[in-house]
């Protein structure tokens, strides 16, 4: 039930779309960080060989476990992900069906990742799952400021522009982007855009920010008991998230690009850019913080820097 409960879903153009690309991605990523270490790594379609290993494999629910939750859970993660990733608009290629909102929408779903992680710790009855879960709340509490002032940055500078107040869909603001130029060359966004791309690593669970599922530390916490195609899921959902986050970054800073095929391949090399950038050189430079290191971080200069660019904003209108 749990593999195919979400199978409309994954065999729809996009979200099978969505879900080979994001595990290239990763595969991208795993053969950078190897190259990074003088390593030759694994081959670039090791994810697959993963997720079709796993889905063979039997699902062990641990004793003591509410069976039908902690089955339902990677389930329920992946499928916030893959409706988030058809609500995110491509320059001149793609247009949501909805046309007011969208933004907010896509803010909870990427909430849904988080909370299930946080629940698959607690429900697991594992005291790595549950140390794992007062990690993940905690960086959850602390990254979700910067991201919702760099979210209202936008849109506020969307709605502004546009002799309103606010706009929360996300198809405007592209659409604004491509008639008066992307954020990304505009100085006055980038305090907002630094909060996006701080927001980013936390986000996605990669050092120095993989605190909540650190292998040397907790043993994957929350996913520790986890085995079978439930796993498999899981990491369905850590390649998905991290395409999510991309594509919305991109869609908010530098949505411009052509229209036709050409378009498709220029938006597929954005999303391979920035995850490279934010995310496999980062994973390459830095070892993991504490965290309370992580906690205060966030509370800081990400904050600070979502602050100074909604300011920023209000004073340019």
């Amino acid at each position: 039930m749990m593999t195919t409960m979400f199978a409309p879903l994954m065999i729809f153009p996009l979200g099978a779309a969505a879900l080979i690309f994001s595990l290239w991605l990763k595969g991208v990523d795993r053969i950078l960080i190897a190259r990074l270490q003088r390593r030759i790594g694994p081959p670039m379609l090791q994810p697959f060989f993963d997720i079709i290993k796993l889905m063979r494999k039997q699902t062990l629910v641990p004793h003591g476990a509410p069976r039908a939750l902690f089955l339902a859970l990677p389930a329920i993660g992946v499928g916030s992900l893959l409706i988030a990733i058809t609500l995110i608009p491509i320059a001149q290629i793609y247009q949501p069906a909805i046309a007011f909102g969208d933004l907010l929408v896509v803010l909870y779903l990427l909430t849904v990742p988080a909370v299930v992680l946080m629940l698959a710790g607690s429900c697991s009855g594992s005291v790595y799952g549950a140390i794992g879960f007062s990690r993940e709340m905690a960086l959850v509490l602390a990254y979700e400021g910067p991201l919702l002032l760099a979210l209202a940055s936008v849109a506020l500078k969307t709605g502004l522009a546009q002799g309103g107040w606010v706009t929360f869909s996300l198809s405007e603001i592209v659409a604004y982007q491509q008639q008066h130029g992307a954020f990304l060359f505009d100085p006055w966004m980038w305090p907002a855009l630094a909060a996006y791309v701080l927001f980013m690593p936390a986000n996605l669970g990669i050092a120095p920010f993989d605190i909540p599922e650190a292998e040397s530390e907790v043993l994957e916490g929350p996913i520790l008991e986890y085995t079978g195609p439930a796993l498999a899921l899981f990491h369905l959902m850590s390649a998905l998230k991290t395409l999510v986050v991309v594509a919305l970054g991109i869609t908010l800073f530098f949505p411009n690009g052509p229209a036709g095929f050409a378009g498709i391949l220029v938006f597929l090399v954005k999303c391979l850019m920035v995850s490279c950038l934010c995310k496999t050189l980062l994973r390459a430079m830095v070892g993991r913080m504490r965290i309370d290191q992580a906690f205060v971080f966030y509370l800081k200069w990400p904050e600070l820097l979502g602050v100074i660019g909604l300011i920023s904003v209000i004073a340019q209108a």
